[in-house]
C-alpha cells in the first residue's frame, strides 16, 4: 500500500474514516471537526485499518477520538457502547481516554466474512457509527512499515514483554483472549513491568527524519475498563536503557510504572509502546504494540496476592 495512500486514511483524526461514519449515522449527526471540549464533548469511534492473516481470518483494528480533553470517560458495554450486528461486546473499551487513541483493540472475523459490522457509541447524547470495511483503500500493514525507509530497511513494532523472559507482544495484538492475568488489593499500588527491544527506525508516511529528542520507546498505560478510578504512576514510564539509544541503533531497555485500584472488581489495564513513529505510527498505520491486563481486585486487607497467573 503507497505512503500516501496510507496517510491519507490515517493521518490526524481518521477523519476520512470518521466523515463516512457520521454520514452513515441514523441518529443525531456531528462533524469530526466539533471542538474539543475541557467535558461535555463528544467521542468518535474510528477505524484504522484492516489485514489479513495466514489462516484466512481478517482483522480489523479499531480506535477512538475523544474531544473531552481532561478526563476520562466511562461508558459501560450496553446500548450506549455496542457492535452490530451480533454480539455487542467485541473487546471495545469502557474508559476512553481524552483526544485521538489510535488501534487499541481488534476484531478477527472468520474467512469468507460479508457482514459489515458498525462499532455504535452514543455520548453526552450524541450518537456515531463507524462501520468495518475491507475494501483494499483501508488494508494496512501493522506488523511493518508500508515501505522500506532511506536505508532499505522496514520499520517493526518493537518487541514487549512483562516479564523478563515472558511473552512476546509485537504490533498491537491486545485482545480479551491473550491478557494477562493479575490479582491486586485495593489501595495498594500494583506494579507493572516493562522489558522492550526495538530497531529504533521510525514509520512516517513520508520518511522525514526524526528530530532527535524523541524517546525511542514510549510507554504509555491506562484504564480500560472496570468500576473504579485507576491511577497510574506519573509521567510517561522512564525505560532504563539496556542498550542502544540512537535512532538506527538496535535498542533494548526496561522500566516499570504501578496501577492503584480505588475498589475492589474486575479491572483491564492496557498498555502501548509507540517507537519513534509516534502515536498511530506518525500516520503509517505502523508500529506500535499494545498488551492487556485482567486484573482481579481483592478488597483491601486481603492477603496480598501470590503473583502472576498467566
Amino acid at each position: 500500500m503507497q505512503a500516501s495512500r496510507v496517510a491519507s486514511l490515517l493521518v490526524g483524526l481518521g477523519l476520512a474514516t470518521l466523515g463516512a461514519a457520521v454520514a452513515h449515522a441514523q441518529s443525531s449527526q456531528i462533524l469530526p471537526s466539533y471542538p474539543k471540549l475541557a467535558f461535555g464533548g463528544t467521542i468518535s469511534p474510528a477505524y484504522d485499518g484492516w489485514y489479513d492473516n495466514p489462516d484466512g481470518t481478517r482483522t480489523f483494528l479499531m480506535g477512538y477520538y475523544s474531544r473531552n480533553w481532561e478526563d476520562p470517560i466511562e461508558v459501560p458495554i450496553g446500548p450506549n457502547n455496542h457492535f452490530e450486528p451480533g454480539p455487542p461486546d467485541r473487546g471495545q473499551p469502557t474508559n476512553f481516554m481524552p483526544n485521538r487513541n489510535f488501534g487499541m483493540f481488534s476484531v478477527t472475523l472468520p474467512k469468507g466474512n460479508k457482514e459489515k459490522l458498525w462499532w455504535v457509541l452514543t455520548v453526552n447524547g450524541v450518537t456515531q457509527r463507524v462501520p468495518m470495511s475491507d475494501t483494499p483503500d483501508y488494508n494496512i500493514t501493522p506488523q511493518h512499515s508500508s515501505e522500506e525507509g532511506p536505508d532499505g530497511r522496514y520499520n517493526y513494532p518493537a518487541v514487549l514483554r512483562f516479564t523478563e523472559n515472558g511473552k512476546k507482544f509485537q504490533m498491537a495484538l491486545a485482545t480479551q483472549e491473550n491478557a494477562i492475568q493479575r490479582v491486586a488489593i485495593a489501595g495498594e499500588p500494583m506494579t507493572i513491568d516493562f522489558w522492550v527491544d526495538d530497531d529504533a527506525l521510525h514509520s512516517s508516511g513520508s520518511n522525514a527524519p526524526t528530530s532527535g529528542r524523541e524517546p525511542m520507546v514510549e510507554m504509555v498505560v491506562n484504564k480500560y475498563r472496570g468500576p473504579g478510578k485507576v491511577t497510574v504512576g506519573k509521567g510517561h514510564h522512564h525505560l532504563t536503557v539496556l542498550k542502544g539509544g540512537k535512532p538506527g541503533e538496535p535498542f533494548s531497555a526496561k522500566g516499570s510504572t504501578t496501577v492503584t485500584f480505588s475498589e475492589p472488581g474486575e479491572y483491564q489495564i492496557h498498555v502501548t509502546a509507540n517507537d519513534l513513529s509516534g502515536p498511530g505510527g506518525g500516520a503509517s498505520g505502523c508500529c506500535w504494540t499494545t498488551g492487556l491486563f485482567k486484573v482481579s481486585v481483592k478488597p483491601a486487607g486481603t492477603a496480598p496476592p501470590t503473583g502472576v497467573r498467566q
